[in-house]
């Protein structure tokens, strides 16, 4: 289904709000949430009438995706203050773990950055009585390509570099393909460190399915969640990866743009065939996103991005966060729970906490479809 003109015009509304003094997250993995990199205070928590607990009690143990990681704990820190009594635990690991733990029914929803394939919600099935997992787009936001090359500050990238690059083609930074892409950069010889993630990962994926499409004569893989192409190095999670480009002088990996805001991490500005090359940011993205179509049926609302746009200012390497869940046979002490705290992400407030943290919001037409999809869950 293609989305209408008047959902495009809204989500770039959307999109413009993110300013360049957007708050940003500190660094994956502290406990303390209530700062950002800066030390300025995070967006406060929405009022409690924002929040509707309905039923919800006890714990809801959740799991999956990192790249929505930074997103889901500001979600949980606002979601518990107003919600006494309801405890609710998102173990950040990967979409695969995510996925996995969601069919052994040990977990009420997983996140995953990218959709269910078919062989995974016919074993959803085993656990989803009378029913089925399904995906609910739930968070937006670019992939961003961070580096660290000493003396470079701005960095120009197409599709096809960026392949040759991680699939281990080009290996100094003053190769002729990055010049030719940054005129007037002092690039210097340094040899390129490609980190990818070691674990089965949604970015992953979805990265690949960019340079798939974009770049098909460089990237011949088959997008998948494991990396596949020879070279690079490997590191765990999103925040893995982040930390092993601040460190290490002529990385290049890739992470959700949040982990690059929390620790200053530079980032490619892409080529995409505009009039001039696309940053990575929660509005560009939003432009992108804009552009989907929903490729799931019934409740199942997967959405198949255009990773090939040359729209102004659209930033196609994106992805698109799904919480997963069973349309029907949810477990009945968690049922309540699950649909309280997933209404509270979808809402106006919900999706407003991603706007201020570098991340993009659903589009409004299909984020409308979410929360009905939300309500109908049983």
């Amino acid at each position: 289904m293609k989305l209408q003109r008047k959902n495009m015009l809204r989500a770039s509304a959307l999109g413009a709000l993110v300013v360049s003094g957007a708050l940003v997250l500190t660094a994956c993995g502290s406990d303390d949430n209530t700062k950002t990199a800066e030390g300025s205070p995070k967006a406060s928590a929405p009022a409690a009438g924002d929040i509707k607990c309905a039923d919800a009690k006890g714990k809801l143990l959740a799991s999956g995706s990192s790249a929505q990681k930074n997103a889901v704990e500001l979600w949980i820190k606002n979601y518990m203050a107003a919600c006494s009594g309801v405890e609710v635990n998102y173990k950040s690991s990967s979409s695969g773990e995510g996925i996995v733990a969601f069919n052994q029914g040990t977990v009420g929803f997983a996140g995953s950055d990218s959709a269910l394939k078919p062989e995974q919600v016919e074993e959803s099935k085993k656990v989803c009585t009378g029913g089925q997992g399904i995906d609910l787009p739930m968070v937006g936001g670019p992939i961003a390509l961070g580096f660290n090359v000493a003396g470079v500050d701005k960095l120009n990238l197409d599709a096809a570099t960026i392949a040759n690059i991680f699939n281990d083609k080009i290996k100094k930074w003053d190769d002729e393909a990055i010049k030719k892409l940054n005129p007037g950069v002092t690039l210097p010889s340094t040899a390129i460190q490609a980190f990818h993630r070691s674990d089965d990962s949604g970015t992953t994926e979805n990265l690949t399915k960019y340079l798939k499409a974009a770049a098909p004569d460089a990237w011949t893989a088959e997008p998948a969640k494991k990396w596949a192409a020879p070279g690079g190095q490997a590191a765990s999670g999103s925040a893995g990866v982040a930390a092993q480009v601040k460190q290490v002088d002529g990385a290049i990996g890739y992470f959700e743009l949040s982990f690059a805001s929390a620790q200053n991490i530079k980032t490619v500005d892409l080529n995409t065939g505009a009039s001039a090359p696309v940053k990575a940011s929660g509005e560009n993205a939003s432009k992108a996103i804009a552009a989907a179509k929903i490729a799931g049926t019934g409740s199942d609302l997967a959405l198949k991005l255009d990773y090939t746009t040359k729209a102004e200012g659209a930033y196609p390497l994106t992805l698109v966060t799904y919480e997963v869940v069973c349309d029907k046979g949810n477990k009945a002490e968690t049922l309540p729970t699950v649909k309280s705290f997933l209404n509270y992400t979808a809402s106006d407030a919900g999706q407003k906490v991603l706007l201020e943290n570098g991340y993009a919001p659903i589009p409004a037409e299909i984020n409308a479809k979410v929360r009905e999809v939300i309500n109908s869950l049983g």
